[in-house]
């Protein structure tokens, strides 16, 4: 029976659409036509796909999405015959910014209920609607649009004009986008944002570019500044902020020359800002900074890093504090709940805090390892793993968003069928999402797998949620190279998803993600002539190089797997800078990554490891063990330099 059930399977999943290789050629066609915006080229494909097609309904959005947003006639024909699909949101969202820049208010207000996520060009237009015709209920909802230091829609700023009008949005409103715009920094949306100062003159774009350009000139000119100006003295703060980013000691300098010219809140704003960029820096200074800043005129993102200031010297006392001054969304974090353990912990409050920890022990990620960890000595229980039934998968098969996902990744179309993937999969239960979970496993589209198992809320299955495809290729890398096979696939899933074609915008590709200079690098160690960089779309080659570079920066850094696993993301350079000249809890030295895709991505791998270990059915072995002790630099910071990993180029932090 299992048999049949399984051939049955294998054949709802394998199949392409009825209408045969002619159809799938022509939606194939169709489809880079669409990309291109070529009309013509377009309507000849749709042409040759039959109405029976599968994939005949996304050809019809796609003319539908080239062709005129006035045609509302039969724009509103597709809506009704589509309800709830993926195509008909995105036509939806377009027909509705096309009757808000018409000002077709009535029809507009009829339709936007039925759009299940709006951007905030549809949330302008939606307010511009509703006060278009009296209703004054929501004013509140538009100007929270007004406070951000983003670039905003131009649909947003006849809305923002018209609140600006009506006293909505105040003097000290303004004052504080302007102030957003140039801490994000934005210098030229501060500019825009500025023509809305009712004071005279207005704050100058000529000294926003100078501040942008060259800090430390403009404040090292006591002409150029009017503290006097209020816009004057914000533009100083951004030019102490730009400063900071380039040299903490210039910018304290300098603030210690100006600070008379500021009012009280101005100087701890300012202090908050140079202590944030010390703390990322991981320079001693920063807390001494904080502490005259204070509480209440730091942001949350600077909250965070004094806190992670306070971990790295070990000040519990502020660390508790400061999480307890947290805003409560920030506050109720996985990551600010464990720290805040911690601290109640060292700071003798140990019943609070093992409250804190055993809510955290509930909950699948490293937090929750660290966190169930710290209640006591904990045994690898086998994690749950839930299997859907053979009906179960079928029936999903069959699922009109899922087939037409898998259709499109049949055509190769892997883009587009994700995007219908996850938007099928967006309301399902957990059992539906497990059944999804099996149909991409059994497809090997691996990271809809693992994506769409990891989403489940009380039925689990552990096993799709760490696939462990291409196991006997990692196995043996790791075996040659003597590291932990469950890291390895700790690695790997975060780097890929076991995706072969991932290939990054800086190059990296394959399994492991590997540049093309370190992938030449390391054939030419391992002696291998003649290389070519698409050797690494190979799983076997990309595999035997991404375990030899894990093994190569192990050893460089101490035989340290954070370290390590911090270098592949990041570069070796950077996870040695990051290191102290005393030794570190290894948790303390993630948390304080100043990149937060590499912060992210070291407690997942790390994490992972943990789960692979129990599938694998390796020695129970602690997270913190597994994590060890950051060992001190002992090469001087003049000395590193900063190889490349595969982290994207210019990234700063969140």
């Amino acid at each position: 029976m299992l048999r049949t059930v399984l051939v049955f399977l294998l054949g709802v999943l394998s199949v392409t659409p009825a209408a045969g290789a002619s159809g799938d050629a022509a939606v194939v066609d169709a489809q880079r036509a669409y990309a291109a915006r070529r009309v013509a080229q377009l309507e000849r494909a749709a042409a040759d796909v039959p109405p029976s097609h599968v994939l005949a309904p996304l050809v019809e959005y796609w003319r539908l999405a080239l062709a005129s947003r006035t045609d509302d006639a039969r724009i509103a024909d597709f809506l009704a015959r589509y309800p709830g699909t993926r195509m008909a949101e995105a036509l939806r969202a377009d027909w509705l910014k096309s009757l808000g820049a018409r000002g077709e208010w009535e029809r507009f207000l009829a339709e936007y209920p039925r759009l299940v996520r709006a951007d905030a060009s549809l949330q302008c237009y939606a307010y511009r609607a509703e006060r278009a015709r009296g209703n004054l209920t929501r004013q509140g909802e538009a100007v929270a649009l007004w406070f951000t230091g983003r670039d905003m829609p131009s649909a947003c700023s006849p809305l923002f004009a018209q609140l600006i009008e009506a006293g909505l949005i105040g003097s000290e409103d303004i004052w504080r986008r302007f102030r957003l715009a140039l801490a994000a920094p934005n210098p030229r949306v501060a500019a825009v944002v500025a023509q809305s100062v009712a004071e005279s003159p207005q704050p100058s774009a000529a000294l926003i570019d100078a501040a942008t350009r060259a800090p430390s000139g403009l404040l090292a000119n006591p002409g150029k500044l009017d503290f006097g100006r209020r816009g004057d003295r914000e533009i100083a703060l951004y030019a102490l902020d730009q400063l900071a980013r380039q040299d903490s000691s210039q910018a304290e300098q300098a603030l210690r020359r100006w600070s008379p010219q500021f009012t009280d809140s101005e100087r701890r704003v300012a202090w908050a800002r140079l202590a944030t960029w010390a703390a990322r820096r991981h320079e001693a200074n920063a807390l001494t900074w904080f502490a005259a800043a204070g509480e209440v005129e730091t942001t949350d993102f600077q909250r965070e890093w004094w806190v992670r200031a306070a971990l790295r010297a070990g000040d519990w006392k502020t660390v508790e504090r400061v999480i307890d001054s947290m805003s409560e969304d920030l506050r109720a974090q996985a990551t600010w709940r464990y720290w805040r353990g911690r601290a109640l912990q060292a700071n003798g409050s140990r019943g609070a805090a093992n409250a804190i920890f055993l809510a955290l022990s509930r909950e699948h990620h490293y937090y929750g390892q660290l966190a169930q960890e710290e209640l006591g000595p904990v045994l690898q229980s086998p994690l749950p793993n839930v299997k859907m039934g053979g009906d179960d998968l079928a029936a999903m098969a069959r699922d009109p968003g899922i087939a037409r996902a898998l259709a499109l990744l049949d055509l190769g179309l892997r883009n587009e069928a994700t995007l219908e993937w996850n938007w099928a999969t967006r309301e399902f239960t957990d059992a539906q999402l497990l059944a999804a979970a099996e149909v991409a496993r059994r497809k090997e589209w691996y990271d809809r797998a693992i994506y769409t198992a990891e989403r489940t809320r009380d039925m689990h299955d552990f096993e799709l949620r760490f696939l462990a495809p291409y196991r006997e290729l990692a196995r043996e890398a790791a075996r040659e190279n003597g590291i932990d096979e469950a890291w390895v696939f700790g690695l790997m899933r975060q780097e890929s998803r076991f995706v072969n074609v991932a290939r990054s915008s800086v190059g990296a590709a394959g399994l492991m993600q590997i540049m093309p200079a370190t992938a030449r690098w390391i054939a030419q160690r391992l002696g291998i002539r003649k290389f070519d960089p698409r050797e690494m779309r190979d799983p076997a080659r990309n595999i035997q190089f991404g375990a030899y570079y894990l093994k190569h920066v192990q050893t460089s850094l101490d035989g340290s797997p954070v370290l390590a696993t911090a270098a592949y993301n990041a570069g070796p350079g950077r996870a040695q800078r990051w290191r102290d000249t005393a030794a570190m809890e290894a948790a303390v030295y993630i948390e304080s990554i100043p990149f937060a895709e590499t912060r992210d991505y070291v407690k997942k791998v790390m994490s992972n490891a943990m789960y692979y270990a129990v599938r694998f059915g390796q020695p129970s072995v602690l997270l913190k063990d597994r994590l060890g002790v950051v060992p001190p630099r002992r090469i001087p910071l003049a000395a590193l330099t900063e190889p490349q990993g595969s982290l994207e180029l210019g990234q700063t932090d969140d």
